[in-house]
């Protein structure tokens, strides 16, 4: 094992940190504030192939593998933990329409989704059916050469303000098999967009309900077979809860640092907050809890690229642990920052709000603990 990253690697990272300080960071607390989405911004982003990470060459994408893209990943969100959680979704969309999409969808809006041209949303959750995804409503009924669509999606990051939808609908009975995936015109008659919601976090990209009325689609816009956007969606969220996850472990990151720097400057009672030896202790656990997060999530990245037969658990085990000791070391370096880590003029309340809902999205740390110990009790289960 080695756990050095490799020349390539190293190039993506300092190219992504680069990113991250000159156009991120300088502005995401003001993003944060205003609820503004950065378009502009995250097209800048695609020029360097951050909207097609791990999309096929022949796509337009890089082609990486997803321990590349959580490198990339970690130091983009040391920037703005917001938009770079929206990039790794665009990113999943993208990987969608380029690895399960019949050639005239590839060719109409492959390319667009890698350069960032058109940005997309992922449709699954559904206001009665959040982790149970299985049981979802949203119905896709053929009719001649299209299928119509009725039903509604909740929790849709980016809504509103993207140009192509992947929504998981059904096209059969109940379960999973009766599921398909659709990529979508996202300005297609019969959709319509729900109020912005107010959140806690993730301020920088927009959240809204979508409804699907009478909507249209061409048949030849279904990913994969059908009955098959279930699979597709359980291989998009292995990915997406190693996305989630190395977002948690990128700001955590960016929280230490902060903190390390205002230990070094601030005194109290004659010291610096840097000699104090209680305080030299929470920064080590803090930095020795990250430093295992961050293995834990690029383990299971490695799990995931080779495809391992137990890939879904090491990224359940990673998104479950990673996303809980980020939030974690965001709350502990906001504790060190005393009453100014309240204070918005500071961006420590910013990463602990931002870093909150890891916890939930992608499948809730709940249901992470429900799939390890699926696969630990199930019957003749070798050793992870």
């Amino acid at each position: 094992m080695d756990f050095e990253l490799n020349e390539d690697q190293v190039a993506f990272a300092d190219m992504a940190r680069a990113f991250a300080q000159n156009e991120l960071e300088p502005h995401a607390g003001e993003w944060d504030q205003t609820a503004f989405f950065p378009v502009d911004v995250i097209r800048k982003a695609g020029e360097l192939g951050f909207c097609a990470l791990y999309t096929p060459e022949s796509v337009g994408g890089l082609g990486l593998s997803r321990l590349d893209a959580s490198i990339i990943f970690e130091q983009l969100s040391m920037g703005c933990t917001s938009t770079t959680a929206y990039l790794t979704i665009h990113n999943m969309v993208t990987w969608m329409v380029a690895d399960f999409g019949k050639p005239e969808v590839i060719e109409q809006w492959g390319e667009k989704l890698a350069s960032g041209e058109l940005l997309g949303s992922y449709c699954l959750t559904e206001p009665n059916a959040g982790s149970d995804a299985a049981s979802l409503k949203t119905s896709a009924k053929p009719d001649g050469d299209d299928f119509v669509l009725n039903g509604s999606k909740m929790f849709i990051s980016g809504a509103g303000d993207t140009e192509i939808l992947v929504v998981m609908a059904r096209t059969g009975g109940p379960g999973p098999k009766g599921i398909s995936a659709f990529a979508v015109d996202a300005n297609t008659a019969g959709i319509s967009y729900g109020r912005k919601e107010e959140k806690m976090g993730w301020n920088s990209q927009p959240t809204r309900m979508i409804t699907f009325e009478d909507v249209r689609v061409p048949a030849a816009n279904m990913l994969g077979n059908e009955g098959d956007g279930f699979k597709i969606a359980m291989k998009g969220l292995d990915g997406g809860r190693i996305n989630i996850a190395t977002c948690s472990i990128g700001t955590a990151q960016q929280a230490i640092n902060k903190a390390r720097e205002y230990m070094l400057e601030r005194k109290q009672f004659g010291q610096r907050l840097a000699d104090f030896q209680a305080l030299q202790f929470r920064l080590a656990d803090m930095v020795t809890e990250l430093v295992a997060a961050r293995q834990m999530v690029r383990l299971a990245a490695t799990k995931l690229d080779s495809g391992h037969t137990d890939a879904s658990a090491y990224c359940a085990m990673a998104k479950r642990f990673a996303t809980d000791v980020g939030f974690k070391v965001c709350d502990e370096a906001l504790q060190l920052y005393g009453g100014n880590g309240y204070i918005k003029e500071y961006p420590m309340e910013r990463f602990v709000r931002d870093t909150r809902v890891h916890r939930i999205l992608e499948g809730t740390n709940e249901v992470m603990r429900m799939i390890i110990a699926r696969r630990v009790l199930a019957e003749g289960a070798a050793e992870l």
